[in-house]
């Protein structure tokens, strides 16, 4: 088994792909077609968008023109962070999929606890309701597994207390030298698959000594370094890649970071920068 044909059991039995395809800031029509185009070329099968990237129809039809059978693509996307209604939730959900053109997605995800311009402000009311709303998707079977992104340790307790089924994955930023412990360590704990967006972090990586250092040693890239690090760590890495030679370069995953260098890269921890992203 490779990394893109290996994956992990959601809490539903839902097997996913260890290793998505990101699609953040890739820009819809052509540039964002051909990247999944050639990414599932490449051998990916699970593939990563969101309302908010207005990308979906592009990423749909290269999905569907790709001739492979649906069932063996694993596809990914989000609910707006700015829908904080039920009926709002269902709304969005019923567009997102006709930009898609696809019948069903494999996961839904609530994007943030928090519309993009009121990051951090607390919509714990109306997140349950729009909870509510997921479980009426996910029990429709048009979402073959539900879950959240960018939720903090208090945001992740409010929908379980709150819920009659609980999310399946919390989708968070991380990376070498930033890595959300305390949200990874409490979605884990509660049966959470986490998944890593923006996990190659190129600006900061391609600037630390020690990870190029790393990299070197073990004769692997500094992309290739960071998405393996978040797979030792039973974390699902999504690279975003559009250049045909990065995308086939990042599957290529065959090795294993030594413990040594896991420790020294884990002792980066909170070294990085977190971004203000509006992912």
């Amino acid at each position: 088994m490779t990394a893109l044909t290996d994956t992990f059991t959601l809490r539903n039995g839902v097997r996913i792909p260890k290793v998505g395809f990101g699609t953040w800031q890739v820009p819809d029509g052509d540039v964002a077609y051909n990247a999944v185009a050639n990414a599932l070329k490449a051998g990916y099968r699970h593939i990563d968008t969101a309302w908010q990237y207005q990308n979906e129809k592009s990423v749909g039809k290269a999905i569907r023109d790709s001739g492979i059978p649906r069932d063996q693509i694993f596809v990914t996307t989000k609910l707006p962070a700015k829908s904080k209604s039920y009926d709002e939730s269902l709304k969005f959900f019923q567009e997102t999929m006709q930009n898609l053109g696809l019948d069903y997605v494999d996961l839904y995800l609530i994007h943030a606890p928090w519309p993009w311009e009121e990051m951090g402000a607390d919509y714990s009311k109306e997140n349950v309701e729009v909870w509510r709303a997921m479980e009426k998707i996910y029990k429709s079977g048009r979402a073959k597994a539900i879950g959240i992104s960018n939720f903090n340790v208090q945001d992740q307790k409010n929908i379980l207390e709150n819920c009659e089924i609980e999310p399946m994955v919390n989708q968070l930023q991380y990376y070498i030298g930033y890595t959300e412990p305390q949200n990874v360590q409490f979605a884990k704990e509660s049966g959470m698959l986490v998944e890593a967006f923006s996990p190659l972090a190129t600006g900061y990586l391609l600037k630390n000594d020690t990870v190029a250092d790393i990299a070197k040693q073990n004769n692997v890239t500094i992309a290739q370094l960071a998405i393996k690090y978040c797979i030792q760590h039973d974390i699902l890495p999504l690279p975003k890649a559009v250049n045909p030679a990065h995308i086939n370069e990042n599957k290529e995953l065959d090795f294993v970071i030594p413990d040594e260098d896991m420790e020294t890269l884990d002792s980066l921890v909170d070294t990085a920068p977190g971004e203000d992203h509006n992912e």
